[in-house]
């Protein structure tokens, strides 16, 4: 069976991005894999950046799993579609490329939640577009 994978993170570009990829898994009779990585940043000293760690990651880890569940709460169809949902502790580009491999396909919006609202392209979708192992699809808003 085919494979999709799209990435969200719950800003528009990502949610138009799950819209189109389960458009064309639903045109290709293929599987949905939606992925949401997250990832913390850590200060100080190795004990402190442990005692963090332990105290953050299962709060961040269900607010990282909110976040898939209302992406897909909020997109007409998922309910019927083939979905494989990954929640992914760490930085997202490598986390998708990771998802991706023996894909058919990798979509991802073209702007996320960070940085410079001028740009065409964010860095994770910039970065997906050079090392994704698949075909890639940028799905801009």
């Amino acid at each position: 069976m085919a494979i999709i994978v799209v990435g969200v993170d719950g800003s528009p570009a990502s949610l138009e991005a799950l819209r189109w990829a389960l458009d064309e898994a639903r045109l290709r009779a293929a599987a949905l894999r939606v992925v949401h990585a997250w990832s913390s940043l850590y200060h100080g000293s190795e004990i402190a950046r442990l005692a963090t760690e332990a105290a953050t990651r299962e709060p961040l880890q269900r607010a990282a799993e909110q976040t898939l569940d209302a992406a897909l709460a909020h997109t007409p169809g998922t309910e019927t579609a083939d979905i494989e949902r990954r929640v992914v502790e760490g930085p997202p580009t490598p986390a998708l490329i990771e998802a991706a491999q023996g894909a058919d396909l990798l979509v991802v919006g073209s702007r996320g939640r960070g940085g410079f609202a001028s740009l065409l392209l964010g860095s994770v979708s910039h970065q997906c577009a050079q090392h994704a192992p698949c075909p890639i699809v940028i799905v801009h808003t």
